[in-house]
């Protein structure tokens, strides 16, 4: 079932022998052939948005589950006009000469291997998000886009919103003065996954390629179309799922373009007896080297609506980032008829109730007409044609950034204490325990190289 790794060898060196510089820009009238792997979820808003991109086809279909192909090929034929070709193996999907770019849809732990292969083979990607599965196959994706002169961009798709884009700019600009703390809270209920048997493989399904680099397991429902976020081989917990988008939005809002140097991450899984092996509450901080904070809670069980999923906290007052931005500016003013603070700030004639307390008043609004943006799937098409790397709202490098955030929590997490990190190296000083979780063992053949 799948290429010998020997040939796949062969195959991706003379992929990569042939592989297009990214130098001259594409003419925007020339047709761009996709391919489109996994959609039986996330995959299919794929299908819908990248069929709406003008001269955009989608020409080929790759999933481990050939009882989904149907459906999805009459997606396709109606939405595009066009019969898209199918594949099961993406190995041989990438050997086909008519697909520029091909758009990765599946379970997290199959992004780097597809995206490293897809470069090496000649391919521009859109990787959905989290971009990697460890820390390692995040920087590996950065190496392999630069060495073969790829477009790679991440699919942290809040970076297209107007509004969003327009907050972060006014964080920049230094408008509400200094960001000192990040704060995403993520409240998303699910229900119990329950316990299930291990059962016979279904016809149409692909097992093994469906496991890939992870260790084998036996088939069960629960691990399969989606379940797979809630075990630890295949799993990025929710902190790298629905968390990485805030988590994304967070450091970009702090403009830190390095990594943390503390991290500490705690939690668990409660209430549910099921298969699930990750936690459904996780809470935990990643400190920078100025001091700077960015801090998190996700949960899965019953707890009040967040208003906000992520909060700046400034020096001159507070920003909301939610479906509309809030932004408000603080004051302190003495309260009415209290005695005036010395200007040491020491007066043994007040006592704590006559401090000044804060009130708020609106900051500056996002300036959003200052954004011309485009969709998220159309942008990344924008800069195939462009070839240039800056004109992606989310570049690969930004999505590794964003997503070791995630893997560095889960590390701390399943140790149970807090690490010290070195941005410069890569690595937890003096901890092999935990600089060997920021990569995996891999299955063979599905083997992350160690060069690109």
């Amino acid at each position: 079932m799948g290429m010998p790794d020997a040939t796949r060898r062969d195959f991706l060196k003379s992929a990569a022998a042939g592989a297009p510089a990214l130098l001259a820009q594409r003419n925007p009238n020339d047709r761009i052939n996709l391919a489109v792997i996994g959609f039986h979820g996330r995959g299919r808003a794929h299908i819908n948005g990248f069929s709406k991109v003008p001269n955009v086809r989608i020409a080929a279909l790759c999933d481990v589950d050939e009882r989904l192909f149907p459906d999805a090929v009459k997606l396709v034929e109606k939405l595009g006009g066009n019969r898209p070709a199918t594949e099961v193996d993406v190995r041989r999907l990438l050997e086909r000469k008519d697909i520029d770019a091909v758009s990765i849809a599946t379970p997290d732990y199959w992004h780097a291997l597809m995206t490293i292969w897809a470069c090496q083979a000649g391919k521009d990607v859109y990787v959905e998000k989290p971009v990697s599965f460890t820390f390692v196959e995040g920087r590996r994706m950065v190496e392999a886009s630069r060495k073969y002169q790829r477009i790679v961009q991440a699919g942290l798709n809040m970076r297209c919103e107007a509004e969003t884009r327009a907050g972060v700019r006014m964080l920049h600009e230094g408008k509400m003065g200094k960001v000192y703390r990040a704060k995403i809270d993520i409240t998303k209920p699910r229900a119990s996954i329950g316990r299930v048997k291990e059962s016979s493989i279904p016809q149409g399904v692909h097992w093994d390629l469906y496991l890939g680099p992870s260790p084998f397991r036996p088939f069960t429902v629960n691990r399969f179309h989606y379940g797979w976020h809630f075990f630890w081989d295949t799993s990025t917990t929710d902190v790298g799922n629905t968390g990485v988008h805030h988590v994304d939005l967070a450091r970009w809002g702090m403009n830190k373009q390095e990594h943390p140097i503390k991290i500490h991450s705690t939690g668990g899984y409660y209430v549910w007896d099921s298969d699930q092996e990750t936690p459904n509450f996780q809470t935990g901080s990643l400190e920078y080297a100025d001091g700077t904070i960015m801090d998190f809670e996700t949960t899965n069980l019953y707890a009040p609506p967040a208003e906000s999923w992520n909060i700046f906290y400034t020096s001159e007052g507070y920003v909301e980032a939610g479906d509309k931005w809030k932004v408000m500016r603080g004051n302190f003013a003495p309260r009415s008829g209290a005695s005036e603070i010395a200007p040491s700030g020491i007066n043994e004639r007040v006592n704590n109730a006559s401090f000044p307390r804060a009130s708020y008043t609106p900051g500056p609004a996002p300036e959003t007409e200052r954004e011309k943006t485009v969709g998220h799937f159309e942008n990344f098409i924008q800069s195939v044609r462009s070839r240039k790397i800056e004109d992606q709202y989310c570049d690969i490098l930004d999505g590794h950034m964003s997503t070791a955030l995630a893997h560095l929590a889960n590390i701390s997490y399943k140790l149970g204490r807090k690490l010290t990190f070195d941005p410069k190296t890569e690595t937890f000083p003096g901890d092999a325990e935990a600089t060997r979780l920021l990569t995996r063992v891999y299955r063979e053949p599905y083997t992350l190289p160690d060069k690109v």
